[in-house]
């Protein structure tokens, strides 16, 4: 089985060369671990002051750090709900780092297309607010299986989300050491050209 940074390797470079071909621009891509983002889109995130106790910029309004399996929800650059507790996807399945997702859709009542029950029956997939390519949403789950590249939340949180979140929102979902070693790698270049 390939490793996750060949993966990911893998991934970028095909998505790359669907921005070349189809002429098409992207907010971000899954990256190789420890590769930082040079996108326009990052470069501006990175410029942006960061909410505190998040790994995301005041733009967002919505936050998820996969390296704790922590959501937020922010407004006007501030927490207002959250850390809460998360399960994103698996290996082969992750979910994807983006600094500008934007939430497409919203169904309380949504069920699963790929995934059945024991009984036969589609998954349920409460609460859930779309954000990315290949239906990745938050949504009500058990937290205690990781998920086919989705964010999963408890039941109560997903409702929460759900309602906190409109069509349009910004959407971040980050690696806070990775976003970290960014922020400080551009801090450092600004010391020195100012010197």
């Amino acid at each position: 089985m390939p490793s996750r940074t060949t993966r990911r390797e893998r991934t970028t470079a095909a998505l790359a060369g669907l921005v070349v071909v189809a002429g098409i621009a992207t907010a971000g891509v899954a990256l190789a671990d420890g590769e930082a983002e040079t996108t326009d889109v990052a470069r501006q995130t990175h410029a942006e002051q960061q909410v505190e106790g998040t790994p995301c910029s005041i733009s967002a309004q919505a936050c998820v750090d996969l390296e704790t399996q922590r959501a937020w929800l922010i407004e006007n650059g501030a927490v207002v709900h959250g850390p809460v507790p998360i399960a994103s996807g698996g290996a082969g399945q992750e979910t994807p780092i983006g600094h500008s997702f934007r939430v497409y859709r919203k169904d309380a009542e949504h069920t699963s297309g790929e995934f059945t029950t024991p009984e036969g029956q589609p998954s349920p997939m409460p609460f859930s607010v779309f954000f990315a390519d290949g239906g990745v949403a938050f949504h009500g789950g058990d937290r205690d299986r990781a998920s086919a590249g989705c964010v999963k939340l408890d039941l109560d949180q997903a409702q929460r989300f759900f309602s906190g979140l409109e069509v349009g929102d910004k959407v971040q979902v980050l690696d806070a050491s990775t976003e970290r070693d960014e922020r400080d790698e551009r801090d450092e270049r600004a010391r020195l050209t100012t010197r």
